[in-house]
């Protein structure tokens, strides 16, 4: 049965052995992602991952990572008694559901399904469909995680650098996720997307199909644009 879904980015510098010096920069970041992770948690310790990647691969429970890819060996497992060799290829997505699995709620167990960045907006509709029929099916409360980051592109400093359509796309995207507007959502372009740097737009609208109607409730726990780069922290309830 499914209870809740919840809205979390992917920055590696969410990890505070990562983020260094700017550990007290991402905090209220860190907090808000903690409050999500902790509600879906009292709710259900079963969780499906939806993210973007390269290409489309399920990721089983059983499975480990690193972030040493990306600076330090901070070590991560989908469910908890793990034990092995971490996978240094985890998907990013993956990693993070992990790190936050580990971090805030370690009894759960995380399944991650990494959808490729360029699946239609339709196949998306459709994806979203039937995992939400997937959801329902087991008589045991199930939660889901949407790993997304917004635009790249809203200031010069950022990752993708500067474009003057991001701040309108994301003002956009904002306002959707903040009041469950699955059509909105839905109507996200993703060339543009692509172009501006958006790479929640797959995860996002995989979220408007698993939800066939408006959800129940909707709260923002953070919005905002570090870096750069927007982020979303939030929670969907059917």
């Amino acid at each position: 049965m499914f209870t809740a879904a919840i809205l979390v980015p992917s920055p590696p510098l969410l990890v505070p052995e990562l983020a260094g010096a700017a550990a007290a920069e991402t905090a209220a970041l860190r907090d808000a992602v903690g409050v999500a992770a902790k509600a879906l948690s009292a709710l259900t310790s079963k969780w499906v991952v939806v993210g973007a990647g390269t290409t489309t691969v399920d990721v089983p429970s059983e499975a480990q990572g690193t972030y040493l890819g990306y600076g330090v060996d901070v070590r991560v497992a989908l469910r908890p008694g793990t034990a092995g060799k971490p996978d240094p290829e985890l998907p990013l997505a993956a990693l993070t559901a992990g790190w936050i699995r580990g971090t805030w709620a370690p009894d759960a167990v995380v399944e991650a399904r990494i959808l490729a960045a360029d699946l239609p907006v339709e196949r998306c509709a459709e994806y979203g469909a039937a995992l939400r029929e997937f959801l329902d099916r087991d008589g045991e409360p199930r939660g889901l995680m949407i790993v997304a980051d917004g635009a790249n592109t809203l200031t010069a400093k950022a990752p993708g650098a500067f474009d003057p359509r991001a701040e309108g796309v994301q003002a956009r995207v904002n306002a959707a996720l903040g009041s469950g507007d699955r059509d909105a959502l839905l109507s996200l372009d993703p060339g543009l997307c692509g172009e501006l740097g958006l790479g929640g737009r797959v995860p996002w609208q995989v979220l408007a199909g698993v939800f066939d109607v408006s959800p129940a409730s909707c709260r923002t726990l953070y919005s905002a644009a570090p870096y750069g780069v927007a982020y979303h922290v939030g929670e969907w309830l059917p």
